[in-house]
């Protein structure tokens, strides 16, 4: 069984990470993602996957904020992958669902023992399907998590609260 001093420490890094993130989507102007879908996009994805990388079994997933999947000829140019939000949600809606997905996350870490590194987070069987361990995707979902947190950082967000560096000239 992982101490409890691992799982604090793990669970400072996924949060200071989901921070981050809530840090971006509150810092900006609240009609911002009218007018930059891009980033807009960005956001939801990243959120809808830390929520989807936190279901077990995989299967369980089921958004708050609700999507459709399109195929590439039907999507917004401005869209990441095809899951395509089915509205532009406001940034309170954003921000309630992290923190709904905050506590998810929380719990999981802090549920790790010898035999929750065991049980598997399995899409399928077909090529390219996820397959890692409970562990494993934990890690996994918070380095997806900080690649588009960063992603937004470079385009036009700020990390820190109070750091308005999101509007360039």
């Amino acid at each position: 069984m992982p101490a409890n001093n691992f799982c604090q420490e793990l669970w400072n890094q996924f949060g200071a990470c989901i921070d981050m993130l809530t840090n971006c989507i509150h810092t900006v102007p609240d009609d911002f993602f009218s007018h930059h879908k891009r980033a807009y996009y960005l956001s939801f994805h990243t959120i809808v996957f830390l929520d989807y990388y936190s279901s077990f079994p995989p299967t369980s997933f089921t958004p708050l904020l609700s999507f459709t999947q399109l195929p590439v000829e039907q999507r917004p140019a401005e869209s990441i992958g095809d899951m395509i939000p089915d509205a532009i949600y406001t940034k309170e809606e954003l921000l309630q669902y992290v923190e709904v997905i905050r506590e998810k996350c929380k719990g999981l870490v802090f549920s790790l023992t010898g035999d929750t590194t065991q049980p598997r987070f399995t899409e399928g069987s077909e090529a390219g399907d996820m397959d890692y361990s409970f562990l494993e995707i934990l890690i996994y979902n918070l380095r997806h998590t900080a690649h588009h947190v960063g992603l937004n950082q470079h385009m036009e967000w700020s990390f820190r609260e109070g750091d308005i560096s999101f509007i360039k000239k």
